[in-house]
């Protein structure tokens, strides 16, 4: 099956494998980036201007939002996702939070890291079905 995700397609020698040696913040890393841009295409469907974009999308990113929806969907996670994010959770912060309480921007870390792991690992539908969770949620 052809891969037509241009992301995907800029590295492709990550093996599953390389992909669960990575540290827990490289994985947050990139699932920062694209939890983001899920929300960001999901909250363009509302119409709304761009300073409301802006201040509708970080309902969803702030530290304290991603740790309560990690809170309120981890009925729905596998053994291994929330393994995932325990790892983010644990993993040696380097930088203190500006807003945020130390331990919502540990679960803050964990969410980017589950987001990073399902996106690296190609599990496009996993996180599509968590991310449909998440916008069902009554974020504020």
């Amino acid at each position: 099956m052809e891969n037509n995700n241009i992301f995907r397609s800029i590295n492709t020698n990550l093996s599953r494998e390389d992909i669960s040696m990575l540290s827990p913040l490289q994985l947050a890393y990139i699932g920062d980036a694209v939890y983001e841009l899920l929300v960001r295409t999901y909250l363009l469907n509302i119409g709304l201007n761009v300073n409301e974009l802006h201040k509708s999308a970080t309902k969803y990113v702030k530290s304290k939002a991603q740790a309560d929806i990690t809170h309120s969907i981890e009925e729905i996670l596998t053994d291994e996702e929330k393994s995932y994010i325990k790892r983010g959770r644990n993993a040696k912060i380097h930088s203190s939070p500006k807003n945020a309480d130390i331990l919502e921007y540990k679960y803050a870390t964990g969410f980017e890291c589950l987001f990073g792991y399902l996106f690296l690992t190609g599990e496009d539908l996993r996180m599509k079905e968590i991310f449909d969770r998440i916008t069902a949620l009554d974020i504020k």
